[in-house]
């Protein structure tokens, strides 16, 4: 196929653990012999690795706002897995799909990654809440201020797609967990571990016992990182059939999860683990202190509540196979490894 027949597709964040999932999922999509993909990175080393597997690789950041530009006007599907709250990255990459549309005048799409933190609340994990946010519910959405996390690029994003001259869709993934086993952390590319609970390993092992958020009563919601793969493709997939596939701008949010969990339950098991391996001193989680939240998590993020239905992806096709199971499962081996590569 000559390469001007190509679907070009430009992919940020592609060397972590949700870009670097997605785009081994593209690279193993039935039509991936028609696009052609180019990576953003940060490292040299992993260019020819990129190249390697048939990606154009260029090497920069969300800081190089000019070659964001640039590269989204080169293509007809950004794709943005770096940071949900880079709003300069964001105009950036809006900038170059909107120079690509004057000139061609096609509509190109962006898939733009924002998260369920958007909907969370100040609980401190000392109690639930009853707001439960669904992806159709639009007004609900819309009535967050731009002072939650992600929404005020998601507000941006959305404005884009009003203007006419782009196809926005935001995927807001949960708790992801899992270590990724793709193609890209075979060969070296991608960073196979989440953030949330990793982050909440690494402090209980620091802290010499597992931790808990006030009473961890708060709800999140979560999702297997090949489920969150999957529903990347699924969008993709709808939205390369056309604006009237699946709902953009506005109707354009996708949830990304598959489960409920209490997230003081994680902290229990941890402890558990934790103690099991020596590496606690009880088997029950005790209370992060303020300054212990600061430490390790920047404030008490971990303590809010996030409920959520995820129902427009799969009015798409989306597919979700892991439930909340997998979760509790995926703990030990997670724990494990994080304690293996700190060397205790």
């Amino acid at each position: 196929m000559p390469e001007s027949a190509k679907t070009h597709i430009f992919i940020t964040g592609a060397t972590g653990y949700i870009g670097g999932s997605v785009l081994s999922a593209l690279l193993s999509h039935p039509r991936a012999k028609s696009f052609q993909i180019t990576a953003l990175t940060r490292s040299p080393d992993k260019v020819a690795l990129l190249n390697s597997v048939g990606v154009i690789a260029v090497v920069g950041s969300n800081q190089d706002l000019e070659k964001l530009t640039e590269l989204a006007r080169d293509s007809d599907v950004a794709i943005a897995c770096a940071d949900a709250d880079d709003l300069q990255a964001a105009k950036a990459i809006l900038l170059g799909l909107k120079q690509r549309y004057d000139k061609t005048d096609k509509l190109p799409i962006l898939i733009h990654t924002s998260g369920t933190g958007v909907f969370i609340d100040d609980a401190a994990g000392n109690h639930i809440t009853d707001k439960i946010y669904s992806d159709l519910d639009i007004p609900m959405i819309e009535s967050l201020p731009k002072t939650q996390p992600h929404r005020e690029v998601d507000i941006e994003v959305v404005a884009a797609d009003k203007k006419g001259y782009v196809r926005t869709y935001i995927i807001l993934p949960s708790t992801i967990y899992g270590i990724a086993n793709t193609s890209m952390v075979k060969l070296g590319i991608q960073n196979p571990y989440s953030k949330q609970i990793p982050a909440l390993i690494k402090a209980s092992i620091d802290r010499k016992q597992g931790g808990v958020v006030g009473k961890g009563l708060n709800l999140w919601p979560n999702i297997h990182i090949n489920d969150t793969a999957t529903l990347y493709t699924t969008v993709f997939d709808a939205a390369m059939k056309g604006s009237g596939e699946a709902g953009h701008g506005r109707e354009g949010f996708y949830i990304g999860a598959n489960g409920e969990h209490r997230v003081g339950r994680i902290s229990e098991i941890i402890a558990q683990l934790l103690y099991e391996m020596k590496l606690g001193k009880s088997p029950e989680p005790t209370v992060f202190t303020e300054e212990e939240l600061r430490k390790y998590f920047g404030g008490p993020y971990i303590g809010s509540n996030s409920r959520v239905r995820a129902e427009r992806a799969k009015l798409v096709g989306w597919n979700p196979v892991h439930t909340v199971d997998s979760l509790w499962a995926s703990l030990k081996p997670e724990t494990e490894a994080i304690a293996e590569m700190q060397n205790i």
